[in-house]
């Protein structure tokens, strides 16, 4: 069996080596365009891109697969490639680009999606980062089989991951990396083995019941709204780590939260959302709408990631200080 893999980050490229451990065929590669990164704002290559090269494999980077968009030579130039490849089926791993219609007909057994959540909740750009944010219990894995809709597919294979009180979207990110390469070698496994007459993997239709979607994230998501319960933005803190991370304003200074945790039980009935109630070696505590939440990890602008006891030492926060709104930063 051969396949075309398209993919772009780490989640993906995670895949793309599981695919070529376990034997299976990958003569051409489709990634996202190199983009500045860094310090320097060099082109850097996608994990992708980089782990095809590795392997020898041909790398196409079209800015886009419409043929009526905005670059059709690039689309056309993808078409006649993939055409040529003869392959049987495609991976799909947060590639970034939509496939048109031409592109999810075109294999012998269609398109797979490699998904992270348990579709059809978290749909979308940030199942990982919602997930979190919504303090769910557990995500997971669905393998879908592709058609025109946002991640309305058909799901062929899935598996749950429970999400646990330390995770953050960088530590869930890798382990569901790791299962969506399992679970894609699984797939494919099943999919050898049906006879050249059969157009599709086995898969099960979505409900109708339980949609929800993970929209991309925002920088502006970063500030902290004190209005909120503290166990909400103590989750959302964990589901902005590593992107955006955390934010608040104190006087003219930009402050990142990094890690912090909820106290339910704290004093804080008489106290105004944002009032800072403590900043001692323990952390900041700041009133929330409901409970406090205690920033343990912070940093200023230009400088490292410090734990609260070592911030606090270099920088004076003062007990009874009202922090900003989102609207008023």
């Amino acid at each position: 069996m051969k396949l075309v893999f398209a993919g772009t980050p780490e989640f993906a490229s995670t895949a793309l080596e599981q695919l070529l451990a376990a034997g299976f065929e990958v003569p051409l590669v489709l990634t996202q365009p190199d983009r500045p990164a860094g310090r320097g704002m060099k082109l850097q290559a996608s994990p992708v891109k980089q782990c095809a090269q590795q392997h020898g494999i041909r790398v196409l980077q079209p800015r886009s697969l419409r043929l009526d968009g905005k670059y059709p030579d690039d689309a056309a130039a993808a078409q006649a490639a993939l055409a040529a490849s003869g392959v049987d089926i495609w991976v799909v791993a947060a590639y970034g680009l939509l496939l048109p219609q031409w592109a999810l007909e075109m294999p012998r057994l269609g398109c797979l999606n490699i998904h992270a959540s348990l579709l059809p909740r978290w749909r979308g750009a940030a199942p990982i980062h919602r997930a979190i944010e919504a303090g769910d219990a557990q995500t997971g894995i669905s393998i879908m089989q592709m058609d025109a809709g946002l991640d309305t597919g058909a799901v062929c294979l899935a598996q749950s991951l429970p999400i646990t009180a330390q995770d953050t979207t960088a530590s869930l990110h890798d382990k569901l990396a790791e299962l969506g390469g399992q679970l894609i070698v699984q797939a494919l496994t099943q999919a050898k083995a049906l006879p050249l007459s059969t157009s599709r993997l086995p898969a099960t239709p979505q409900p109708s019941e339980g949609i929800t979607y993970a929209h991309k994230i925002e920088k502006h998501e970063a500030w902290l709204d004190w209005r909120l319960p503290a166990q909400q933005l103590a989750q959302r803190l964990r589901a902005f780590t590593p992107f955006p991370g955390g934010a608040l304003q104190y006087g003219a200074e930009t402050i990142k939260v990094w890690q912090a945790e909820a106290l339910a039980t704290a004093p804080v009935a008489q106290a105004t959302p944002g009032q800072v109630l403590a900043a001692d070696a323990q952390g900041v505590l700041v009133a929330c709408g409901s409970g406090a939440l205690r920033l343990t990890q912070l940093q200023r602008a230009g400088g490292k990631r410090l734990p609260a006891a070592e911030f606090l030492r270099g920088f004076s926060l003062a007990v009874g200080t009202v922090l900003s709104l989102p609207e008023q930063v």
